[in-house]
């Protein structure tokens, strides 16, 4: 007997696609348009998953969520949603999904994930903590984002020590602080520590506090970020740049949880969890001899990798919306919008300084553009597109460039946007050369003269 798969969609498509797949993978499958049914049906019937939408009329995917959690704890559900947020994939985990499927969704992802749920037979450990109480600044709907999104909600009933890697600027202390609030420690201390900004004869101090007389200018009794962090958690950004001596107490404290403080007697006891952060390859560090193999290990336990900007560029008019609302209500002015041309220079620059740099983007264009609706002319200079006006320079390559950084952010249909691009610069330049002269520009571009009227036509321009 075919294993059965009940399906639950307000959206005819997504239940007729599903349907489809399923049964052409030899899957069952039975279609609900909303979940209202359900609890009574699970009164007499247990399918092998059930496959809901997050967002329906009458009960939505996690009060479904919550009723299968009681009445059929061996189901694996898993949720389906538009909405690549942080908190719905974090509520989905909380509430004991198996997964969580973000739409559009590839149709055989879909069926080998279903394969899996139906294999695993039975729900993970049942999670217990309270709803999530905050909003995030996390914001992405790249896969590599989504991605980081699972493994928060995989660790929300966790103490366990994460190691981030990312480049400078792309959230890290973000990505700890989320682990915090959803963890069970949420209503204890989230202390935050940079290792690289503080100077190495005073970092042993602010980690583990000294007491007074310990050396010349403790006039008083330090706490430390250990005992500060004390039942929650201790965030230890640029852990990388650690120095030696202090990497070996590090190691001491994890193991014993208990550490002296700068010229104490008293042994002091902490229960921590450990966040550290780098955008280092640690495990070159350790090859080098640079960083301590055992720590490594020790900080190790889980791995969340986060992208850089420019291998998310379908995330970067989200993130500059969002930016621009929030700048405009720090400031209290009107919020800015982009042209499209600016938005397409946004979209084609490579973003070295990553998330950060474009949020300060937003809020130099806040403050400093003349208008409410930003040109690409008015970007900043470091943003704004170059034009090349020497008869020298190689538009090909700067073209061949900007088709990379396209295809890099996995932007499609290419030919259609630039092509119309390229030939509306060109008849915007003929017209403006000839004085809006229709019949001369025609000469100059090799057209016909109907051709070019079509042309203009078409493109929009008067």
């Amino acid at each position: 007997m075919n294993p059965k798969v009940w399906v639950v969609d307000d959206d005819a498509s997504i239940r007729w696609v599903l349907h489809k797949a399923c049964d052409q993978a030899g899957i069952d499958v039975e279609l609900f348009e909303d979940g209202n049914d359900l609890p009574v049906r699970l009164h007499n019937e247990k399918p092998a998953t059930i496959v809901t939408d997050i967002r329906m009329p009458g009960i939505n995917g996690l009060e479904l969520l919550n009723v299968i959690r009681k009445q059929a704890t061996d189901v694996p559900v898993i949720i389906m949603t538009a909405h690549t947020d942080l908190d719905s994939a974090v509520a989905s985990y909380q509430g004991g999904a198996f997964e969580y499927l973000p739409k559009p969704f590839d149709v055989d992802d879909a069926v080998t994930l279903i394969r899996r749920a139906i294999e695993f037979g039975e729900k993970e450990s049942e999670v217990n903590i309270d709803a999530v109480r905050s909003a995030t600044d996390i914001i992405g709907e790249a896969p590599a984002m989504q991605e980081v999104f699972r493994a928060i909600g995989r660790l929300a009933n966790s103490h366990i020590n994460v190691l981030i890697w990312g480049e400078s600027g792309t959230g890290k202390e973000l990505v700890a602080s989320a682990l915090h609030r959803h963890s069970p420690r949420s209503e204890q201390p989230f202390i935050a520590i940079n290792t690289a900004a503080i100077p190495a004869d005073l970092l042993e101090s602010e980690l583990f506090g000294h007491e007074k007389g310990a050396f010349t200018g403790a006039v008083k009794q330090h706490r430390g970020r250990f005992e500060q962090a004390h039942g929650g958690t201790l965030f230890l950004d640029e852990i990388g740049d650690m120095p030696a001596e202090l990497q070996t107490r590090l190691l001491r404290v994890l193991s014993d949880k208990k550490f002296y403080r700068v010229g104490g007697h008293e042994q002091i006891e902490v229960d921590v969890r450990i966040i550290a952060a780098t955008n280092q390859d640690l495990s070159k560090r350790v090859s080098e001899g640079r960083f301590r193999e055992d720590l490594f290990h020790r900080l190790n336990v889980i791995h969340i990798a986060l992208p850089p900007l420019r291998q998310r560029g379908e995330d970067i008019p989200l993130l500059t919306k969002y930016f621009l609302d929030r700048s405009a209500s720090e400031l209290g002015v009107d919020r800015k919008t982009l042209s499209s041309g600016a938005m397409r220079a946004l979209s084609a620059f490579d973003w070295p300084g990553n998330v950060r740099q474009l949020e300060n983007v937003c809020r130099w264009v806040t403050v400093m553009a003349p208008g409410q609706t930003v040109s690409a002319d008015q970007l900043p200079a470091e943003i704004k597109p170059t034009v090349a006006c020497d008869e020298n320079s190689d538009w090909q390559e700067q073209l061949r460039t900007l088709v990379e950084k396209k295809l890099k952010h996995n932007e499609t249909n290419l030919l259609a946007t630039l092509g119309t691009d390229f030939e509306k610069t060109l008849l915007e330049t003929a017209m403006k050369h000839t004085g809006g002269h229709k019949q001369e520009a025609a000469k100059y571009l090799g057209w016909g003269r109907n051709t070019l009227a079509r042309k203009l036509k078409e493109l929009g321009i008067d």
